[in-house]
């Protein structure tokens, strides 16, 4: 590989984004797609195949395309998939250890640092801080899901609001459909369409009948999942 393809796909993988690297298995060319620079490095190639490439960011692994008689190795290199849990409630040391075992990484946001600890939520980062102050730094890519869990609006709906701008691919909230429907109204109020809140699964989780904390964190883990591999 070119070490300047070599270069950005390590600022890629550092900076948490899915790149997809093409390789002709008919000559030594090698292109790099990372939608966050520009050019996108896929200049002079086919509209074909670079439509290839944009639709395997939507998924990882590999796959051989055929292009105007020549064939291309499409791999995706992608970081982890993430979960951000937004409120450290009960529920949330719950979902968190089986977030991990199912291998997303996990961030864990609430501003109240009682609740919030390591003691509570060992070996994942915590961010003590309201949403509105580090949802900007957080990266919310096609590959992050984002649930809320707090109760409090102050907390829950700022990231919301921002999970709603971003291509996360779960948003979940968590609140009876009473609460769940003032909140859509107030988020409507900020400018969101309907089309737009749609995409917050609220109330939170499949609908498997549990009412202990662990049993909403499964419910909650089998919707995340279960929207993973329809988008995909």
């Amino acid at each position: 590989m070119r070490a300047e393809l070599l270069d950005a796909a390590v600022r890629a993988q550092a900076d948490k984004r899915p790149v997809v690297l093409l390789r002709s298995l008919d000559s030594a060319e090698r292109w790099l797609l990372d939608p966050s620079e520009t050019p996108d490095g896929l200049e002079g190639l086919p509209d074909t195949l670079r439509a290839h490439c944009y639709e395997a960011l939507k998924r990882d692994g590999a796959s051989v395309v055929e292009s105007d008689g020549q064939r291309y190795l499409l791999q995706t290199i992608s970081p982890p998939y993430r979960l951000l849990v937004v409120g450290a409630v009960h529920i949330a040391q719950a979902l968190v250890p089986m977030a991990r075992i199912a291998g997303y990484a996990t961030t864990l946001v609430d501003p109240r640092p009682a609740f919030a600890t390591p003691q509570r939520f060992p070996g994942i980062e915590i961010l003590n801080a309201w949403p509105q102050d580090v949802m900007d730094e957080v990266s919310l890519t096609s590959r992050t899901a984002l649930v809320t869990l707090s109760h409090d609006p102050k907390i829950d709906e700022p990231a919301l609001a921002a999970a709603l701008r971003s291509d996360a691919f779960y948003i979940g909230a968590l609140g009876s459909k009473k609460n769940h429907a003032g909140r859509l109204e107030r988020l409507a109020g900020l400018g969101f369409e309907a089309a737009t809140l749609e995409r917050i699964a609220g109330p939170v989780g499949l609908d498997l009948g549990g009412r202990a904390p662990a049993e909403i964190a499964i419910a909650i883990l089998a919707q995340i999942v279960k929207a993973r591999y329809a988008r995909e």
